[in-house]
């Protein structure tokens, strides 16, 4: 039995992606790697006394086989072995979207953090590769898992989404680094006979309302909806369009590709396991957008197509695949088989 500590404290810095991808980390582990025995650490809030002071202490009583963080928020005094996650490292590579709190952050505590650890988990290829060239991180003490989606998605809805026309969807949040005003202007740019609505989870922007109008066409705020609302959008959506500058893994891009709806991502952004189905645009490409957008209200046919073959595919990727494979990573690390 390998007992690991793993910090599963909520929190207010962390993303919903980073939320899910705890949830399913502490639900499925049990379930899927019955030889690993979890233990549940930590309390209150990131950058707190009870992260740098209590926290340490509890690991050290428990003196697990090792210790999983999942985040880039540690304490100073970290018990060896440790593996630690990089959801992403967008706060280094397009530093002028943050503040110097972020950076000092990052130089001080979050870049020896992840130096020092057994192995990193990631869920792209691509921030592998970023591990290496911003944190001096070497490949072979990286780990890529995908993150994965939830199997009730695929369960068809009581009631399917009527929309009054067509639209494209997008779910998230609306940080600078989203890239959302590419998206406005693509879309408000369309010829207008184009009849297509633009329809966002989160809080609405009137600002975003007034800037950016067409004759057929109306951008919408849903707000927070819960997953089976999502799931209805995603299976209703002509199409699902990610206009970030970057991501880390980009699980609405999965979970819109597993029910069969094509995908439209930048190409800085897009999950490397859904990137061969989707169609893809510069980040700063507007007109390629455009385009993009003219393409699929024209001929949904191709799209649907590729998104159809996509879907069976990305369906392989549930949370409980990832659960296992993080699982191998702790057995590697626990066996002293790292770089063997």
């Amino acid at each position: 039995m390998i007992d690991v500590a793993i910090d599963a404290r909520v929190t207010r810095r962390m993303s919903a992606g980073m939320r899910a991808y705890l949830a399913a980390l502490l639900d499925g582990l049990p379930r899927v790697a019955p030889d690993v025995r979890i233990h549940r650490v930590g309390r209150g809030e990131t950058l707190g006394l009870a992260e740098q002071f209590d926290l340490p202490v509890e690991i050290a009583q428990l003196a697990p086989a090792l210790t999983h963080f999942p985040t880039i928020y540690a304490p100073l005094i970290r018990r060896p072995p440790y593996v630690a996650t990089v959801h992403d490292l967008i706060h280094l590579e397009h530093p002028r979207l943050f503040g110097t709190g972020t950076a000092l952050h990052y130089l001080l505590l979050a870049r020896p953090m992840l130096r020092g650890a057994a192995l990193l988990v990631m869920g792209d290829e691509r921030t592998a590769r970023a591990c290496e060239r911003l944190l001096g991180v070497p490949r072979e003490r990286t780990r890529v898992v995908p993150l994965g989606y939830d199997p009730a998605l695929l369960e068809p809805p009581a009631e399917a989404l009527r929309p009054p026309r067509p639209f494209i969807f997008y779910a998230g949040n609306h940080r600078p680094h989203k890239n959302l005003a590419l998206l406005y202007q693509a879309w408000a740019s369309l010829p207008p006979a184009i009849e297509l609505d633009l329809v966002l989870t989160g809080p609405d922007d009137p600002a975003a309302r007034a800037a950016f109008v067409r004759a057929q066409g109306t951008l919408r705020f849903l707000g927070d909806i819960p997953p089976s609302e999502l799931a209805r959008r995603y299976r209703a959506a002509l199409g699902y369009v990610h206009p970030a500058l970057a991501e880390g893994f980009g699980i609405p891009m999965l979970e819109a590709l597993v029910v069969g709806t094509p995908v439209l991502a930048s190409a800085t952004a897009v999950p490397t396991i859904v990137a061969p189905y989707a169609t893809t645009f510069g980040a700063q490409d507007a007109l390629g957008l455009r385009a993009a957008l003219a393409d699929l209200a024209a001929n949904p046919a191709p799209f649907r197509r590729r998104a159809a073959e996509g879907s069976t595919a990305a369906r392989a990727y549930t949370w409980d695949r990832f659960a296992a494979a993080t699982a191998a990573v702790y057995r590697e690390v626990a066996h002293g088989s790292v770089g063997t």
